[in-house]
């Protein structure tokens, strides 16, 4: 079976080939999108094996269960009473195996047999292919598809959310689907999760903000975005409690500075792209940020001038450097970077 190009559309390919029954003899899964990855994977089980022979069809390697005989093994096994075997190796970075293991990987990857759909997948180990090393990687390039799971835009997350809703006999607009993307982070994973606990929360047919809010934890970056919103729109005092909320949420002190630099960084560059008459996009590339976190992001850089973007990555370096070198408590120094940020937002 011919192999499919490893680009961009690679997840596009798996699709057309899963609904022609016609998919490839491997298989690398990789990407922030642990929803997808899965679902995906769940596809070819439901398309190559059938529940009275899979136990027999099936074969999962971690790391506990593999090596490269077991690998062999399992991909040499003729199916059972069916015509397709399914064998699954998660989060063995196969570029860290010895050099012989390598070389007998290699051999393994080049001819899996046409009966045998071979998937790795990378989820807490990340996919970093060292194309140093080339008999190994020619084989994954030659003979093998990598499909990225990346985080999903907006624009197709919101249908995604309003039709698991609906499942669910539940209505919720569009507003706040992107409320609920926000707050979240937008993956998958985590959306899935908070649907669920809404929905079991909510009595009602459609779903009202105070649902939301009532169930689901915003992570530590949305809230740290929605205080410096906050703060460019003159808000100090709920600027306040915004971090005071995270600190009851019992985030490390040097992980909320850690984000609140992070943001402030993405501010200032999207700062200066708006002085110099760039857009969005520009951003994205830069900060390697999807398409609504970037408009977002330029939206709220508007509210900003140059030199309090400035001014705030100093006093962020300087509440990190208090905070590494005194006994001062760290929930004291992170108020007092958002008192000292409110009166430089106040200076302009």
């Amino acid at each position: 079976m011919a192999k499919k190009p490893t680009q961009t559309n690679a997840l596009q390919e798996l699709k057309a080939a899963i609904r022609a029954k016609s998919v490839e003899r491997l298989y690398f899964f990789h990407g922030e999108e642990t929803f997808l990855l899965h679902h995906y994977l769940d596809q070819l089980r439901k398309l190559l094996l059938d529940e009275l022979t899979e136990s027999f069809n099936f074969h999962k390697l971690n790391a506990e269960t593999f090596g490269l005989q077991a690998l062999a093994d399992a991909v040499e096994n003729l199916p059972m009473m069916a015509e397709h075997t399914l064998v699954w190796v998660d989060e063995i970075d196969i570029f860290k195996l010895s050099e012989v293991d390598r070389n007998k990987l290699t051999e393994i990857l080049s001819d899996v047999p046409d009966y045998c759909t071979l998937v790795f997948t990378y989820i807490s180990t990340p996919w970093k292919p060292d194309k140093r090393l080339k008999k190994l990687w020619e084989a994954v390039d030659k003979h093998g598809t990598v499909v990225e799971f990346a985080k999903q835009e907006q624009r197709d997350l919101v249908p995604w959310i309003g039709r698991h809703f609906a499942a669910r006999k539940k209505q919720i607009s569009t507003d706040l689907c992107v409320y609920l993307i926000d707050i979240t982070g937008g993956t998958m994973t985590a959306l899935a999760g908070e649907i669920d606990k809404i929905c079991a929360y909510s009595g009602a047919d459609r779903i009202v903000k105070s649902d939301i809010d009532a169930v689901v934890e915003p992570v530590l970056d949305a809230v740290v975005f929605q205080m410096t919103d906050l703060l460019g729109q003159g808000e100090y005092g709920p600027a306040l409690v915004k971090l005071r909320t995270l600190l009851k949420m019992q985030q490390e002190p040097i992980a909320i500075l850690g984000a609140i630099g992070g943001h402030f960084r993405r501010l200032g560059t999207a700062r200066t792209l708006l002085d110099n008459g760039r857009n969005s996009s520009e951003l994205m590339k830069l900060c390697a940020m999807g398409d609504y976190p970037a408009r977002k992001t330029m939206s709220a850089a508007g509210r900003f001038s140059s030199r309090f973007c400035a001014k705030a990555a100093e006093l962020v370096m300087e509440t990190d450097y208090q905070m590494k070198t005194s006994f001062d408590d760290q929930d004291r120094l992170l108020e007092m970077l958002v008192l000292r940020l409110a009166q430089e937002a106040r200076n302009g």
